[in-house]
């Protein structure tokens, strides 16, 4: 049986790491598999120490889903060198999945929030953290279009981080234009970058007019995401052999 390990980017928000071992647990009974839940930074355990206690109890073989939505930073250069030294460390035969992506998958998980829980007409910002990556950016906005064409919502994307115009600011000049929003976040947990925005919500809409509502982050309505990963990672390994 080859057990689920998921790796987040990690946070100093104390609800994340709740909400990513919630959401690892989901998928692993999904899997009937035994699962982990690792973390790039700022939260226990990081990778080589979660493959390390999972090769303490037994398991030989994991696969690694990191829960990162675009190729950037942390994808390109952390994953593989974490997924490396838990490789040498652990004993465990590793598989690295691909990550959550801005796929179909993900747009299906976001349209059917919106759907749920966006206002009849309202204008819905997929709120990303940003990156220094231009494609990874064009990744997220082409998610964001998928999302609008699914639901029907006028939609655009706005980053937390990058400068002016970003986070609350950039928020703010959305209201400005648009009667009713809805703040629609591409985030696995709630984190300190969001927090920052969705707390100012009630003070924006007193300042603009508009009316502001927001969905809370992704969590375990990505499951059968992670769950989808972890299968093509298998399928991948099987017609290796």
């Amino acid at each position: 049986m080859t057990a689920l390990i998921t790796l987040s980017h990690g946070s100093r928000h104390q609800s994340a790491e709740p909400v990513v071992r919630k959401l690892t647990e989901a998928a692993g009974s999904l899997l009937g598999v035994p699962t982990m839940a690792a973390h790039l930074d700022f939260t226990a355990p990081d990778l080589p120490t979660a493959a390390i206690q999972l090769a303490a109890v037994g398991e030989t073989e994991a696969v690694v889903v990191p829960l990162l939505f675009t190729r950037a930073f942390h994808a390109r250069l952390d994953v593989p060198m974490v997924f490396a030294e838990a490789l040498a460390s652990s004993g465990l035969q590793l598989h690295l999945a691909r990550g959550l992506d801005t796929g179909p998958e993900v747009a299906e998980v976001l349209a059917a929030k919106v759907q749920a829980e966006a206002p009849a007409g309202s204008h819905v910002v997929l709120y990303s953290v940003g990156s220094s990556n231009m494609a990874a950016n064009q990744d997220v906005v082409d998610l964001a279009q998928d999302v609008g064409r699914r639901t029907g919502h006028s939609i655009e994307v706005l980053p937390a981080t990058g400068g002016p115009g970003r986070g609350g600011a950039g928020l703010i000049e959305i209201s400005l234009q648009h009667r009713s929003v809805h703040l629609l976040p591409l985030f696995v947990a709630e984190g300190l970058l969001l927090e920052k925005v969705s707390t100012q919500l009630e003070k924006i809409s007193l300042a603009t007019g508009a009316t502001l509502t927001a969905s809370a982050p992704l969590g375990v309505d990505l499951a059968g995401v992670v769950v989808k990963r972890y299968q093509q990672a298998q399928d991948t390994l099987a017609t290796s052999l």
